[in-house]
């Protein structure tokens, strides 16, 4: 297997061209060995190093210095939790992407992880040999690793601009031109703060439904500990991208940031004022009419949008339910699930409220439901729990 080192670092700074340089940490050599031909066989990023232990990767990350590490959680010598804290010291701007077995000890040290700094999490299959696993890890570790590292390649650009040439000699200057701004890159589409809304629906809100994907977790406990006045008097429904145990434990966290019930939707189980629902992993969850009442009903169907849960089964499902009487939140995530079921919402009278770009870790869910043009605000995390609690309480503007 080739691997590539860099040479000594001279800053703390990743690169802002090139193939992004992923470090990949991993115990099993079998592991070790798929990550490296999928991220070897991507045009934009190459193996910086293929490593056993996080001891190894603490010692040589100033002579590799990546972009971006895929570690392991179950390591000889330094386990990955260990080794986390260890590696960001020394580059604070690494993009650690911790990688473990659905078991429930790993879930809970993954969450432990995004609280030291790991920027995600991904779920290794528990046998490689089972195809349907392994397309899925390769397909979601390529777009983590190539989402992450972009996001990451951004910020640094515009906290360190290019410096600009050496001037001519006088002789040799042109007139000066006035030159229009170089547009976005085409990853950002348009800046969200560039992007027009609409006006906020006219109805009351009767339901709250919240999606989310990558940085969802830390988002959601974050936007919950603001929501108690919506969730005592309305169902709150959430659909997180998160595979099973993981969001057993995503429940429980929401339960104690939220001081209010919260626990993975069970099918068939009314849907009332007073707790939040999550969907569980590896089900879909929508809503339907029970008789007078309204309750869960999950499904083993395909993926949407290459998840599931997905997002759009639920927002589309609430408009047989709520019609136009839904508030819907996207957050941060990978790729535009939401966007089809919230054009939906908007359609049936109801109202989008998209985080905004600088507040998120990708930009992807809630870019795409800004640049469609349904939302009626698109906002920093830290504003949407108040602005959601007053359209609650009767404020439309």
């Amino acid at each position: 297997m080739s691997v590539a080192f860099a040479g000594n670092s001279t800053s703390g700074s990743s690169r802002e061209a090139g193939p992004l340089r992923v470090m990949i940490v991993d115990d099993s050599v079998v592991i070790r060995g798929l990550i490296s031909r999928w991220v070897g066989a991507e045009h934009d990023m190459e193996v910086a190093a293929s490593l056993r232990t996080g001891l190894e990767a603490v010692n040589q990350l100033e002579r590799i210095n990546p972009d971006v590490a895929v570690l392991d959680i179950e390591m000889p010598e330094l386990d990955g939790i260990s080794a986390l804290p260890q590696l960001l010291a020394k580059k604070r701007d690494l993009v650690i992407i911790m990688a473990s077995t659905l078991t429930r000890r790993n879930a809970e040290i993954s969450f432990k992880a995004l609280s030291l700094g790991a920027a995600d999490y991904i779920p290794k299959p528990e046998s490689t040999r089972e195809a349907s696993a392994a397309d899925t890890f390769h397909h979601d570790l390529i777009q983590k690793i190539r989402h992450l590292g972009a996001r990451l390649r951004r910020k640094a650009a515009v906290a360190s601009p290019p410096l600009a040439p050496a001037s001519p000699p006088p002789a040799a200057r042109a007139p000066f031109v006035a030159r229009p701004a170089a547009p976005a890159p085409a990853a950002n589409a348009l800046s969200s703060g560039a992007l027009s809304t609409r006006p906020f629906s006219t109805l009351a809100p009767k339901v709250l439904l919240i999606g989310s994907s990558t940085g969802g977790p830390q988002a959601l406990m974050a936007l919950v500990t603001e929501l108690g006045p919506v969730i005592d008097r309305f169902p709150v429904l959430i659909t997180q991208h998160m595979p099973p145990t993981f969001t057993t434990i995503l429940a429980e966290h929401l339960a104690r940031s939220s001081r209010r019930p919260a626990a993975e939707a069970v099918d068939g189980e009314p849907v009332k004022p007073g707790r939040i629902y999550l969907a569980p992993g590896g089900k879909h969850m929508r809503v339907v009419r029970s008789g007078a009442d309204v309750a869960i009903a999950l499904d083993d169907g395909p993926a949407v949008n290459f998840c599931k849960p997905a997002v759009d089964p639920l927002f589309t499902s609430a408009i047989d339910i709520w019609h136009g009487a839904i508030l819907s939140v996207i957050l941060t995530g990978m790729g535009s699930d939401g966007m089809r079921g919230g054009k939906d919402i908007v359609a049936a009278g109801g109202s989008v409220i998209a985080q905004d770009e600088a507040s998120s870790v990708v930009w992807g869910m809630p870019g795409a439901a800004a640049n469609a043009g349904i939302c009626a605000a698109i906002l920093p995390l830290n504003q949407i729990g108040a602005k959601v609690n007053r359209l609650f309480a009767g404020d439309r503007s």
